[in-house]
């Protein structure tokens, strides 16, 4: 069994101001770094990890279920004193949680769900972030043809994001004021995917598509891409506040990027792993809520982070946050793009 935890005694409840005991190992897995973001998200969980005084170790699953088991074992081996796992798959990553839990290792569920009372649970709320893609286009665009650029089947945040956009729709799709014309979900959450799924609606409906709600930036990106080859400019929606999507932003290809600060993600991640890995219980983290939005309604500890919806508007926000340079942002900017 992985040697004793530490005494409470040495421990201060709560990852802001915790004391950590200094000199633990932070394993990290990820499910995939074919997303920009995901490198944002990592420089920030670093910094947490070794500002605690602790290491930190990963391996990335390349998008393989199967790589992802091996790859937390490897990390079990090592003597790893806490996990975070950003899971490829809900459904095949759990002996790993089996394995953690058998070898005392706590687990934090990184912005994917693991559905698991043994996991702490840490994302943005994607039911919340759905809503705003859905709120932000429909304000553009009240009525008319929709598409819906689904990503991963397997990703249970496909059908969170789903559910906070039907929250905002879903009533005028009823009315018969929406139509939605096209639906699909998008393999790996890859733009080429995306790209393929929305010239097929395209082609389906006689290019008589109106709005297009797509469930994050790189896919919106494909969706712009099959657009632009048709000639059309139409409010498209996304999240991730990915770089090329705020440029896409200023330029009036995208009406909306809600943006996840994954600095902030990133950042908890690695002071809720020490300080779990010091000995800390799931329920005692600061700020922790119960949640079992998941499809097994079981209840989790979990911090849901607020997001933030970046337009034309006010992405001078990015801007100033340091997320984006002005540069980036701004290059063959629209006119009135606030920051620009």
């Amino acid at each position: 069994m992985k040697k004793a935890l530490f005494a409470a005694a040495a421990f201060a409840v709560g990852f802001g101001s915790a004391a950590y005991a200094e000199g633990l190992k932070i394993g990290v897995s990820w499910a995939s770094f074919q997303e920009e973001r995901w490198k944002i998200d990592e420089a920030a969980m670093v910094a947490a990890i070794e500002g605690a005084g602790n290491t930190y170790v990963s391996a990335d699953a390349e998008s393989s279920s199967a790589k992802q088991l091996t790859d937390i074992e490897a990390l079990i081996t090592q003597g790893v004193d806490a996990l975070i796992i950003n899971a490829w798959d809900k459904d095949a990553i759990g002996p790993a949680i089996e394995a953690a839990d058998n070898e005392g290792i706590p687990v934090v569920g990184y912005d994917r769900l693991i559905e698991d009372e043994r996991t702490f649970y840490l994302t943005f709320d994607n039911i919340g972030v759905g809503r705003i893609i859905a709120e932000t286009v429909k304000a553009v665009q009240p009525t008319g043809n929709y598409a819906i650029i689904k990503g991963d089947p397997g990703d249970p945040n496909a059908m969170f994001l789903l559910q906070g956009m039907m929250e905002v729709i879903g009533g005028d799709v009823e009315a018969g004021k929406i139509k939605i014309v096209g639906e699909a979900f998008s393999d790996g959450w890859k733009p080429e995917n995306a790209q393929k799924n929305m010239e097929q609606i395209l082609t389906a409906n006689d290019n008589k598509v109106d709005a297009v709600l797509s469930e994050n930036d790189g896919m919106a990106g494909g969706v712009v891409a099959a657009l632009s080859a048709q000639g059309l400019v139409i409010p498209v929606g996304g999240q991730d506040g990915d770089l090329a999507a705020i440029n896409r932003v200023a330029r009036g290809t995208q009406t909306v990027s809600v943006w996840k600060d994954s600095r902030d993600l990133g950042k908890a991640a690695g002071e809720i792993a020490s300080a779990l890995a010091a000995g800390a219980s799931l329920d005692s983290i600061d700020g922790a809520v119960k949640f079992s939005g998941g499809e097994k309604g079981i209840e989790m500890n979990a911090i849901l982070l607020s997001p933030t919806p970046l337009t034309k508007d006010n992405l001078n926000v990015a801007i100033d946050g340091g997320h984006i340079s002005k540069e980036q942002a701004c290059e063959g900017a629209m006119a009135g793009v606030s920051g620009c």
